[in-house]
């Protein structure tokens, strides 16, 4: 359930419009499901994991026509996943431990900044070594995307790829592979959602265990007697 509001106008927008708006939102609710912050707050159990882009275009809920609670989100710049970003690591082990979610959706958006960042030379500050992570992507598929000459595809490509490694680093680390090794069910997902049209493309590239991963990246499981 979604209350209907007239949104305020972006160029509009006001630090007190904001809890105006909160308080309209609030009231809409109500008058539509008087038990729904009842419920809420009950507790969360969301089958779903986010990992996406900090991009305020790509809200996780809205573009799946899902409601509060359905969704647990982690967002970045880029929607970079890499094994040292002990953010990003602290959201998945209380997602996949504590939540037991059964799917993890990695989704980057095309026409991103941060990737097109990354594939440019300017400084923009601190977050020029957090973009190093998309370059090291250039750099493992850039066969492939120096032979695209049209800029905005290329660029799209490498969104693509973004999220696919991001995948894969999903599939590397010790909290996905214990959850496999423990029989219990993880899929993870990669997609890329258009701004120009609304719609997320599937990748093709969902891993639900380990079997297909390089020997030198799959883990024993602990061993708990020790």
């Amino acid at each position: 359930m979604c209350a209907k509001l007239e949104k305020q106008d972006s160029n509009q927008i006001t630090y007190e419009g904001l809890l105006q708006g909160n308080k309209d939102w609030v009231a809409s609710t109500l008058a539509e499901d008087p038990k729904y912050f009842e419920r809420l707050s009950a507790g969360q159990k969301p089958p779903i994991l986010w990992i996406g882009c900090s991009d305020s275009r790509v809200p996780a809920n809205q573009i799946t026509n899902t409601n509060p609670g359905d969704i647990f989100v982690h967002r970045n710049i880029a929607n970079v996943v890499v094994h040292t970003d002990m953010n990003m690591l602290s959201v998945l082990d209380y997602a996949v431990n504590v939540l037991e979610v059964e799917h993890v959706i990695v989704c980057g958006h095309y026409g991103c900044g941060g990737v097109e960042a990354a594939m440019g030379n300017k400084q923009y500050g601190i977050i020029d070594n957090w973009l190093r992570n998309i370059k090291d992507t250039y750099r493992l598929h850039y066969h492939e995307l120096d032979m695209i000459s049209d800029k905005k595809k290329r660029s799209e490509r490498l969104v693509e790829l973004n999220v696919i490694e991001g995948v894969f680093n999903l599939t590397k680390t010790s909290i996905v592979q214990n959850r496999w090794s423990n029989g219990k069910k993880l899929s993870l997902h990669g997609w890329a959602y258009s701004l120009e049209n609304g719609f997320i493309s599937d990748l093709g590239v969902t891993c639900d265990n380990n079997s297909n991963m390089n020997s030198v990246f799959r883990m024993d499981g602990i061993d708990k007697a020790k």
